[in-house]
């Protein structure tokens, strides 16, 4: 008697060695496929994170060469030729401009024929004429009107003679 229910513990024991290996083998596999399910979620981020993103393409208002008399304290005649082209940052913007262009080359025209030769001349001369240029836009070309989003100056053509 006393044999048989020794058996009868060893088979609880084996019992349980079996039921605690199945679940810590179900344990090691959950967390196997938990970590092979979190990789592919990383690596289809990593995909679409790594898609080029398309830029959206510049919009360009181009304003025609002019010429302008400078101011000049050695020289009795110096011109400035320039042509700029400005990059904005929406068709609205584009657009404004566009329809009040004489009024954009008019201020222009007056801000070009205040300066001196001697500061366009000198170096960040016309990085401070491109930054007096992009001021102009803060006063409103028209009532009631939308902030403009001149975003750059770029000349085209710039002479001085």
């Amino acid at each position: 008697m006393a044999n048989a229910t020794a058996k009868a513990g060893g088979s609880r024991k084996t019992a349980w060695l079996i039921a605690l290996l199945v679940i810590l083998v179900a344990a090691v596999a959950a967390v196997n496929v938990y970590l092979l399910l979190d990789q592919r979620g990383s690596a289809q981020a990593s995909e679409a994170e790594a898609a080029p993103v398309e830029a959206p393409s510049p919009i360009f208002v181009r304003v025609d060469p002019f010429t302008v008399n400078l101011q000049s304290e050695q020289y009795s005649d110096r011109l400035l030729y320039v042509g700029l082209t400005l990059k904005v940052g929406d068709e609205t913007t584009q657009r404004i401009l566009e329809e009040h262009l004489p009024l954009v080359r008019s201020r222009l025209l007056l801000l070009f024929s205040e300066q001196f030769d001697e500061d366009l001349i000198a170096p960040g001369g016309r990085r401070a004429l491109a930054e007096e240029v992009l001021r102009l836009f803060d006063e409103p070309l028209t009532q009631p009107q939308p902030e403009l989003a001149v975003q750059e100056v770029l000349f085209t053509e710039f002479i001085v003679q």
